[in-house]
């Protein structure tokens, strides 16, 4: 089948952009780097300009958003990711706040109409389909919506089933490249994140379908669960650390409510071996993001737990997990949907966990979120907040009592300014509520 497609360069792929197309990147391992190698190229000679251009978090080099190419790119990122977020916030690139869950409606909605999908995928099989491979996200709907889909077929590239399949007549210029995909490796947690993690393991049920994000705290909750049963994934991603899980039997998704058996996810990021395995494996549904973080498609699997992570939380329960002040970090991401359909979800447990402090010791629990802070997450989607030093349940609490359990579980050298800031707050009842 392979043999039957009509390879180009990427140089001759590019030639289709013009001036003030939208152009779609794949997402996350799946950037097709060759193309937005060609790309840079034709922008270096001045070949176009205004030509806008959206995705996801990518991994590997995003030159398109350096101040180079002012007036001849402008990245509108749906998520900020560390290879775009000096330039975002340089302002030679810019951030489109959205919930993941809506990124492919902007896009089939024509908010964000795609001219040139630019994706990599794996062979053709007999049957003439390829894979999407790691992330489906929002790259199927414009892969559906491009007026012109540019397809780098990779054998790399994993098969990996759902909504990944497309047939190979969906796109419409083919390039060839075996440059393997761009891993992640996480370090092992510190003392800090595995006392997070234990915390965190603690209120996962046997029975449980799992959101997590990736880092070393998701890692360290991992890494507690082995003694744990019948567990089940329903997350926007997954990483290395579930392997072990799945080895063993505690992640079979026998208790799921959808999807029975199955790990579903929108997009993935790991080592050769996370890649390894979702190759070929009836296992792992690679889904649009549209259905991942549906919040009803959440809510119907039992004892969903989302776990996130926060920049800052103030006394009240509101959490910044996009910002640091007036400065976007990342994005919105998927947080508040599975925040929400784990609110839905029967016995479901929404959880933010993060440590006390950053690293230069300040307390990330403030009396009130930075001037210019994004809120996530409201005071009023709030149920668990975990950190090293315990966990509280929020939910269905009144300020002041959330104050008290909020401060319980911050750094012991920043409760008494706390609980001061609390007190100037709430006035003179609080101390007595608090006793």
């Amino acid at each position: 089948m392979q043999q039957s497609l009509k390879f180009v360069t990427p140089q001759e792929a590019v030639k289709i952009i013009k001036s003030h197309d939208r152009i779609h990147i794949h997402s996350v391992a799946c950037a097709p780097q060759k193309l937005i190698e060609a790309m840079c190229e034709r922008g270096r000679n001045n070949e176009f300009k205004n030509v806008r251009i959206q995705h996801l978090h990518t991994e590997g080099p995003a030159p398109y958003a350096s101040a180079e190419f002012e007036g001849v790119f402008q990245l509108e990122s749906f998520f900020v990711g560390h290879n775009v977020r000096k330039e975002t916030q340089a302002g030679y690139a810019d951030y489109i706040p959205v919930f993941l869950h809506e990124t492919q409606r902007l896009i089939r909605e024509g908010y964000t109409k795609v001219d040139v999908a630019m994706v990599q995928v794996s062979p053709p099989d007999k049957h003439g389909y390829v894979s999407l491979g790691t992330s489906v996200d929002a790259t199927l709907a414009a892969v559906q919506t491009a007026n012109t889909v540019i397809g780098v077929i990779n054998p790399n590239m994993p098969r990996a089933f759902g909504d990944a399949m497309i047939k190979a007549s969906c796109i419409d210029i083919f390039c060839y490249d075996e440059t393997p995909l761009i891993e992640a490796h996480f370090t092992e947690p510190t003392e800090i994140e595995a006392a997070i993690g234990r915390n965190v393991a603690e209120l996962i049920d046997d029975g449980a379908t799992l959101q997590m994000g990736i880092g070393a705290i998701p890692n360290a909750v991992l890494s507690q669960l082995t003694n744990h049963k019948n567990l089940g994934i329903h997350t926007e991603m997954f990483a290395d650390g579930i392997l072990p899980l799945v080895e063993k039997g505690v992640v079979n998704g026998a208790m799921k409510g959808i999807d029975r058996g199955k790990m579903v996810s929108t997009f993935l990021m790991g080592s050769k071996k996370l890649y390894d395995f979702v190759d070929d494996n009836p296992g792992v549904v690679m889904k649009d993001v549209g259905y991942t973080n549906d919040i009803t498609m959440i809510g119907r699997n039992p004892k969903v737990t989302a776990i996130n992570s926060a920049i800052q939380v103030d006394l009240t329960g509101q959490v910044c997990s996009d910002s640091i002040g007036t400065k976007h970090y990342s994005g919105v991401g998927g947080q508040i949907d599975f925040i929400r359909g784990a609110s839905m979800s029967p016995g479901g447990k929404p959880i933010i966990a993060m440590p006390s402090v950053t690293q230069k010791g300040d307390s990330k629990i403030a009396p009130t979120l930075h001037l210019g802070a994004g809120v996530v997450t409201t005071r009023s989607n709030m149920h668990w907040l975990v950190t090293e030093f315990g966990s509280v349940n929020l939910y269905g609490k009144p300020l002041q009592e959330r104050a008290r359990l909020i401060i319980s579980i911050a750094h012991p050298d920043h409760q008494e300014a706390l609980d001061k800031a609390a007190f100037e707050r709430f006035g003179p009842h609080y101390h007595f509520v608090s006793k």
